[in-house]
């Protein structure tokens, strides 16, 4: 009975926060905020933290303020004049002050001026805030908040007060500025005592943390830095343990769930592959090899995320598993986000196998099975072979785009999903595919994006993760260079002359592009950089025929981009694989997968569009065989610019996690988790995944020890009421699979 009052109780707070802002705020004030900042409830409200703090600081003399700077003077009173401008519409209020060390103007414009007009005659002594700024050459504070002070020791206080006052200084936008903001947080802070507290109370006083009330006033309200420390530390606590108690239930419920043991059968298809490989597995992939061997003997789902480094192996790897499960009478499925990708690991797989690959056919081997290919742009006929060879269990390995997820796709006995490239499926694609199995399919995620191991924890928070970080012997150094086309033009011509080089030596070059060309719709403009930068993208079609006419002239270029019909694709693909093509220029479709050993150097124009991880994982696509790689960034960007800035940290390194890290710095949180918080009502606004890796370790350590003493938290009711308001239900399961 008491469980069931505390939870009530529970449910009563949460309710509470859920009041509707228009009830305390007024509906037009309740209106812009859920239109243009997306809070509608008390609860919403009080968890939009301010972004920082003005600090009134230390009192700067007027002799020495810098620009751009919130500074605090206390300055005596000059001269204050009204002027009119605009036909006598317009007004401003001129105040000059000074403290004996220099003069500096206030300006207030409008409607505004009659108060500051009244209080600041002159000989009146106060204090002023504001930011600096230039006028006419002349520093001025524009609006400044002021306190005007009486003699004595009074005035000292004042000043102290005055000036060590924190003042939060909230994410706004132009229909409601920050103080507005401010002063509807004062109607509502009381309200913060209702807030459900959702970490275990022994928890909480184990780490010497605030209460939830205590930590949202103090972050509303602080008095001191130590209380704003205090509040985030245990704010940023909420998230990741909330976040992480989610992810602990998925994972727990994965454990419950049945699946048919796969264990690789001896002298079968696998042996037989191994037994004619030309090299010997590396290290890292025998050992990675043999966790997936171990997840897939288990009677519940395997979920694994395997990262690794570009050219690392990890088609080998994820090969040798599908084959243990078609060893072991199941199916393997490998998805892959576009038919390029698809179509290239179809043919290098069936490559690899040999006749192991024509099971059933002419000069397969005994022990072979089929290989098939499921795209969407296939003919009726190749069609129907490969949906038939699927449900007949004729075909062991299927590789394809989405296809394979529409309704008509039905396997005979679905054992393994390989997801390729994780980041570009959506949650609702990849677990449609899993439903295909009858009972649920053991799951491999591959992705060659290097992931820190805080996001891993975070945004693939139920997989277990392995990490190959061993490249292949045989894989050559690549040289990467910044080749800087509008501050050095010669730079760019000798670029050309390089790849000319690498084509006389008897290798092949890609040349990349972010925009195919023709009458494709121009991208949006994003960034300041492109903003300054008013020339469209360089395009693939014009700079094909640029090359082909100049400097490339004679050697065989061609154009690969996603507007091609597939079969083009595949037969241009072909053919730079075979080495009829000397110069390959490509939009990003050649950015994971594509494995062309002979290929050396890389062109990326307009290098600065990319990202940096982009960039990582096209400059991949080169140094795949015995002869050196060589990649050059291109760009038009200042050298000042934070967008040459990031192009030399790729040049500098060929670490992926150590660019993923730079990259991650440089994005927004939000990108970073991109959609893994799908059914998440509110985002991250306080943790941080690449700096608060001790706070996310240590939440998942306590979330994975609670939940398995109490899977259903049933001991704990306001951490699951905490979980409710934060999850939409439905998709509780999708959390971090975007």
């Amino acid at each position: 009975m008491r469980r069931l009052s505390v939870e009530w109780c529970a449910m009563d707070r949460v309710s509470a926060l859920d009041e509707p802002l228009k009830k305390t705020l007024g509906a037009a004030t309740a209106k812009v905020m859920a239109e243009h900042l997306d809070l509608h409830t008390l609860g919403d409200l009080l968890h939009h933290y301010p972004r920082r703090y003005a600090e009134r600081g230390e009192l700067t003399s007027l002799s020495e303020l810098p620009l751009d700077e919130h500074v605090t003077v206390v300055a005596q009173v000059a001269d204050a004049r009204i002027h009119t401008f605009n036909q006598g519409r317009g007004r401003r209020l001129e105040v000059t002050i000074t403290d004996g060390s220099g003069r500096l103007q206030l300006v207030f414009f409008g409607k505004g001026v009659h108060k500051p007009h009244k209080d600041l005659l002159p000989g009146t002594r106060a204090m002023f805030a504001g930011k600096v700024s230039v006028f006419n050459r002349k520093l001025q504070l524009s609006h400044p908040a002021y306190e005007p002070l009486s003699g004595g020791a009074s005035a000292a206080d004042a000043v102290d007060a005055f000036a060590n006052q924190l003042i939060p200084i909230y994410p706004a936008c132009k229909q409601l500025e920050s103080w507005k903001i401010s002063k509807a947080i004062d109607a509502v802070l009381d309200r913060s005592a209702e807030a459900v507290d959702p970490l275990p109370p022994a928890l909480r006083e184990g780490r010497g943390m605030a209460t939830l009330p205590d930590a949202l006033r103090k972050i509303h309200r602080p008095r001191t830095k130590a209380d704003i420390e205090a509040a985030r530390e245990r704010l940023k606590w909420d998230e990741a343990f909330v976040l992480q108690v989610a992810l602990a239930r998925r994972r727990y419920a994965d454990t419950q769930l049945p699946a048919v043991a796969r264990r690789p059968v001896p002298g079968g298809l696998l042996d037989a592959f191994d037994a004619e490989l030309p090299f010997t597995l590396t290290e890292g992939q025998q050992s990675v090899s043999k966790e997936i061997f171990d997840d897939l003997a288990t009677e519940h789902p395997m979920h694994r995320l395997l990262q690794g480094e570009v050219g690392s192996g990890k088609t080998m790897v994820a090969l040798r598993a599908m084959l243990a499960v078609v060893d072991a009478g199941g199916q393997a499925a490998m998805l892959a986000p576009t038919e390029v990708l698809a179509q290239q690991h179809h043919r290098s797989i069936t490559e690899m196998m040999g006749e192991l690959a024509e099971g059933g056919m002419l000069g397969g081997a005994e022990q072979g099975t089929k290989v098939v290919l499921l795209t969407g742009s296939m003919g009726a006929a190749a069609r129907r072979h490969a949906l038939l060879d699927l449900v007949t269990g004729e075909a062991g390995i299927v590789i394809g785009t989405h296809a394979l997820i529409e309704d008509k796709v039905r396997f005979h006995d679905l054992g393994l999903v390989v997801v390729d490239e994780q980041h570009r499926f959506g949650v609702e694609q990849r677990d449609a595919l899993r439903s295909k199995g009858k009972q649920p399919p053991h799951l491999l995620v591959m992705t060659a994006t290097p992931i820190p191991r805080t996001v891993a924890m975070t945004v693939f928070g139920d997989l277990e993760t392995s990490v190959l970080d061993q490249l292949p012997a045989g894989r050559s150094p690549i040289a990467s260079h910044v080749v800087p086309a509008a501050d050095k033009p010669h730079f760019l011509s000798r670029a050309w002359e390089r790849v000319r080089e690498e084509v006389e030596g008897g290798h092949q070059a890609y040349v990349v592009c972010p925009r195919i060309g023709d009458d494709e719709e121009q991208p949006k403009k994003k960034t300041a950089e492109d903003e300054a930068e008013k020339r469209p993208p360089l395009a693939v079609l014009e700079v094909a025929d640029q090359l082909a006419k100049g400097p490339l002239s004679g050697l065989r270029v061609e154009v690969l981009h996603g507007r091609m019909a597939p079969d083009d694709k595949d037969d241009v693909m072909r053919r730079f694989s075979a080495g009829d093509v000397d110069v390959l220029v490509a939009t990003t479709v050649i950015e994971v997968g594509v494995n062309v050993p002979n290929a050396t150097a890389m062109v990326i124009m307009d290098a600065d569009r990319f990202g940096v991880s982009q960039l990582h994982q096209l400059r991949g696509r080169v140094g795949r065989g015995s002869a050196p790689g060589l990649c050059l960034l291109v760009t038009e960007m200042p050298e000042a610019s934070p967008a040459r800035q990031r192009l030399a940290a790729v040049a500098s390194t060929l670490d992926g996690f150590e660019l993923s890290r730079i990259d991650l710095e440089q994005r927004r949180e939000g990108d970073v988790l991109g959609q893994a918080q799908s059914g998440v009502r509110s985002s991250l606004r306080m943790l941080t995944v690449i700096e608060d890796e001790e706070v996310i370790a240590a939440a998942r350590e306590e979330a994975v020890a609670i939940v398995g003493a109490d899977p259903d938290l049933e001991r704990l009711p306001e951490l699951r009421t905490a979980l409710d308001a934060l999850l939409d239900k439905e998709r509780e399961q999708y959390l971090d699979k975007g």
